[in-house]
């Protein structure tokens, strides 16, 4: 194997659709505002007391102009068009044009928790209602985990690698760290890099729901006249997450290729690092967790006294919450206090594989704005008296380089430091 060529990578472009909109703008906008985009399902039918989740607004498939009705018809995982539309925008907003000399050169990595389950859903009811036949044809392609990357890349023009990183709740870190590493190596030039996920099935509320993850909303919590509230990351009264849909992606690419194209660096990735836990497949572990975000901030080449800001993984669950502010206890010491740590789910809930990408793309657009985006709907806990969550508004705060955390089921941990340029 031919030696790496240490290159560095930059970030270039992203695009991220959300519970709190249906662009980076909207997103961005409403995030900045305070806003948190939570209402009870309209997705599906459900008895479930779980039934406050984020849904994309005005979300539309048959809308965009890549997707005719045969289309619409065949490719019925909502994950396929959703990643199409993200890595169209995402490269429109880096200014990165396919075409014979860079497409070969770029990679697509989009990962996902759950993948096709709607489509499979669609095909459990057709076999058992209108038989056998009526099992589409399609079923496989849309629950491959890559298929989404592939109908991307038969889109824009791009032949580079195309696969999943399947990381559950860390799946957008591991694309990003897993990028970066082809591109410093020399595989590739480019990467897409991000997640996906269309989770808002009654089987997948449910199942959140009876393993205690997810909030469940009853009469006399504050979220059941306003189901805004419902995601609490940090508070006192925090009581599971919001399970959301949504993706984001970013675009990475080598430092001579931003050079010779006339690219904008948005930020750097630094340094990354991951573990497992080899413990508990939901339960997080302390030393493991600590572990990977040491590993990422001595990958950059810093000492945590340089970290400026975390992105927390933030999930608004009892015990996830707690340990996360112990290792960061761990790997900061008393400089904790000084450190502001907040929270992107309290606004728009956990969208699985696709969290950490969301998050990494509104990190960099706040560095480069020179503001932390805010923990919403918190309320103090005196157990968390030293850490400063940002607390329900966004906050003036000039920073070179920031943490962002991203931990998942089976006990896997991907964080990622960037520096901003």
């Amino acid at each position: 194997m031919r030696p790496p060529q240490n290159r560095k990578v930059y970030v270039v472009g992203y695009d991220a659709i959300t519970p709190l909109g249906n662009t980076f703008e909207s997103t961005w906008r409403r995030a900045v505002s305070g806003e948190a985009g939570f209402r009870r399902v309209t997705r599906c039918e459900t008895t479930s007391r779980s039934n406050v989740v984020g849904e994309i607004p005005d979300w539309n498939p048959q809308g965009l102009d890549f997707v005719d009705r045969k289309d619409a018809y065949n490719w019925n995982a909502d994950f396929v068009f959703l990643t199409m539309a993200l890595c169209k925008r995402a490269l429109q907003h880096a200014r990165l044009e396919m075409g014979p000399r860079n497409g070969p050169r770029t990679a697509c990595l989009i990962g996902s928790a759950l993948n096709g389950s709607d489509a499979l859903r669609v095909a459990v009811r057709n076999l058992g209602q209108l038989g056998p036949t009526k099992v589409s044809p399609y079923l496989l392609p849309n629950l491959c985990a890559n298929l989404p990357s592939g109908k991307a890349g038969m889109m824009l023009d791009f032949t580079g690698p195309i696969f999943s990183p399947q990381g559950a709740c860390a799946s957008g870190n591991h694309a990003i760290g897993i990028g970066a590493r082809m591109i410093r190596d020399g595989d590739c030039d480019f990467v897409l890099a991000g997640g996906v996920d269309t989770c808002l099935l009654p089987e997948i509320i449910q199942g959140f729901a009876n393993m205690w993850a997810t909030i469940k909303v009853e009469p006399g919590d504050r979220a059941y006249a306003d189901p805004t509230q419902a995601s609490r990351p940090f508070s006192i009264d925090r009581k599971g997450f919001v399970l959301s849909e949504g993706g984001g992606v970013v675009v990475l690419a080598a430092d001579e290729m931003v050079a010779s194209l006339g690219l904008t660096p948005k930020a750097e990735v630094l340094g990354v690092g991951w573990t497992s836990d080899a413990h508990h497949f939901t339960m997080p572990h302390a030393p493991t967790i600590v572990r990977a975000i040491q590993d990422a901030i001595g990958d950059a080449g810093l000492q945590p006294e340089d970290i400026q800001y975390v992105s927390a993984h933030g999930t608004s669950t009892p015990k996830g919450d707690r340990a996360e502010v112990e290792c960061l206890r761990t790997v900061f010491g008393s400089a904790i206090e000084n450190i502001p740590i907040s929270s992107n789910k309290s606004q728009m809930g956990h969208t699985l594989g696709a969290a950490a990408a969301i998050e990494a793309a509104l990190g960099i657009e706040a560095m480069q704005q020179g503001i932390v985006l805010p923990t919403v709907n918190h309320m103090p806990d005196p157990e968390f008296a030293d850490i400063d969550v940002v607390p329900n508004q966004a906050r003036r705060h000039t920073y070179e380089f920031f943490l962002s955390n991203a931990f998942g089921f089976g006990g896997t941990n991907c964080c990622i430091v960037f520096r901003g340029v």
